[in-house]
């Protein structure tokens, strides 16, 4: 039971980060709503309200027609430009910044919300205007399902001038950069708790039983606690061997487990594993280092050439390579004050490597970027390590910059920079 539920919120998980995912749960809600209300119709709910407020009850079948079918129109008419609003933001967006960015934005919860509620509005509207008998009398005429249905509408166009104002700032680079900074960051604070208190002794695995992907897709996510509890019921010690990011191919090396799996124990823990064909920066933090260096080096392409974003995007990884530096290149899982599960991540030397090498490329030729990056190198050598070889890969990638500036920049007064900023940084050539 415990593996059906697993299954399930794995299945969720991934579902939420689809642009109709609420969209189609709140049509299924108004389409409940209209029938639930047509059936407190029958049981006389309007009858009592008219009583009470008939100001407020449309008493008659075609006027409550009329207004129906004008939100009807009025809503689709709404929710057309909407999602027209929503497709230009993500054609700007991969066009101007980068295409990595689209997951990130189509998942915005904001605009899935928004559209859900025009659909479940005109869905409700719909079915409430299919019971209404135009030429019944005043008891037939279902009016506290009309009033309803006009707050509905009300609450959609408070919806729609709060969509205008959210797509409006979403499309803006500082605040693309800033959603993505905090989801990273979150990230990281969380992996960083887990490591605090655990010992890093692990045996070695070269003769642990390996086992295969049955599937293909981006290992996004991992239901460890379920883990946890198969390596307890077992007995037994597991190390994951993709880093979390990735693309894994069906039939390639995923576990190995120190004590040998029967098939139904190995289906148990490739179900943990959350493989998807897309990626999230919520459930991996690489990601957020691989978009910000998309959009400096986007921004500094000829096409673009907006030097301002490639500073605005060097601050905030500046942040996030200090908060990477406080973590070990590995991850492990304890229970009972046992390490249970080995995990990989990106190594530290490779994620510097990542990110500056394409940095490297494109704005090697401009003083004013090879400066921030200099001043990006003394700030995280001035931060706190958890490993002290981190200084030395720093060191390394501040050396190949400067060397790959001097290449192409020949005037004296930038040269003189150049140097200034290795005087800084203590590099040797």
């Amino acid at each position: 039971m415990k593996h059906f539920f697993n299954r399930i919120y794995i299945w969720l998980d991934n579902l939420q980060s689809k642009i109709a995912f609420y969209p189609t749960v709140f049509a299924i809600i108004g389409f409940f709503v209209a029938f639930l209300l047509i059936y407190f119709e029958e049981k006389g709910a309007s009858k009592q309200l008219i009583e009470q407020i008939p100001m407020l009850v449309v008493d008659n079948g075609n006027t409550a027609l009329s207004i129906l079918t004008a939100c009807i129109t009025g809503l689709i008419s709404m929710m057309v430009f909407s999602f027209s609003m929503v497709m230009v933001l993500l054609n700007q967006a991969a066009t101007n910044y980068s295409p990595r960015l689209l997951p990130g934005l189509i998942s915005d919860k904001n605009h899935q919300v928004i559209l859900g509620t025009y659909l479940a509005t005109i869905l409700y509207c719909i079915f409430v205007a299919v019971s209404i008998q135009p030429e019944g009398d005043s008891n037939q005429t279902p009016g506290l399902s009309v009033l309803i249905g006009i707050l509905f509408t009300v609450i959609c166009i408070g919806a729609f001038i709060y969509f205008i104002h959210n797509i409006s700032q979403s499309i803006q680079i500082n605040n693309i950069l800033d959603r993505i900074f905090r989801q990273a960051k979150t990230r990281l604070n969380f992996l960083l708790k887990t490591e605090e208190s655990i010992n890093q002794d692990f045996p070695e695995t070269n003769d642990w039983y390996e086992y295969n992907s049955e599937k293909s897709g981006y290992f996004q996510n991992l239901s460890s606690d379920n883990l946890l509890d198969i390596c307890r019921e077992k007995e037994t010690q597991i190390e994951i061997l993709p880093v979390k990011g990735i693309f894994i191919l069906n039939g390639i090396p995923l576990f190995k487990s120190k004590e040998k799996l029967d098939e139904e124990t190995v289906k148990k823990v490739l179900s943990n594993f959350s493989l998807a064909r897309g990626e999230l920066v919520s459930t991996n933090y690489v990601l957020a280092f691989k978009q910000i260096t998309e959009v400096i080096v986007k921004s500094m392409s000829p096409g673009i050439n907006d030097p301002g974003t490639a500073l605005n995007a060097l601050d905030y990884l500046s942040e996030l390579l200090a908060l990477r530096m406080q973590k070990h290149d590995k991850q492990f899982l304890k229970s009972d004050n046992e390490i249970l599960i080995k995990m990989r991540s990106v190594d530290f030397k490779e994620l510097l490597y990542q990110v500056f090498a394409p940095i490297r490329a494109y704005c090697k030729h401009d003083i004013i970027i090879v400066q921030k990056l200099g001043m990006l190198f003394y700030y995280l050598k001035s931060q706190k390590s958890v490993n002290p070889e981190y200084y030395e890969f720093l060191d390394i990638e501040a050396k190949n910059l400067m060397g790959d500036s001097k290449s192409v920049i020949k005037n004296k007064a930038d040269l003189e920079k150049i140097n200034a900023i290795q005087k800084q940084l203590n590099l040797e050539f």
